[in-house]
């Protein structure tokens, strides 16, 4: 009996983790296209002048 809830616990902890990683890799894609958009929108600001996107 134990080594039976042994891998259903392994099989739901490679559950949790692969949904946890497949959320973050979405949270990462958006984060990439935001900043994309800050960028493009930050390089072609007004009367031509090229704004910095960082601080450093």
């Amino acid at each position: 009996m134990v080594p039976l809830l042994l891998v259903l616990l392994l099989a739901l902890i490679l559950f949790g983790a692969g949904f946890a990683l497949k959320a973050l890799w979405w949270i990462a894609v958006i984060v990439l296209v935001l900043w994309l958009l800050g960028f493009v929108a930050r390089s072609t600001g007004p009367s031509g002048q090229r704004g910095r996107w960082y601080r450093w």
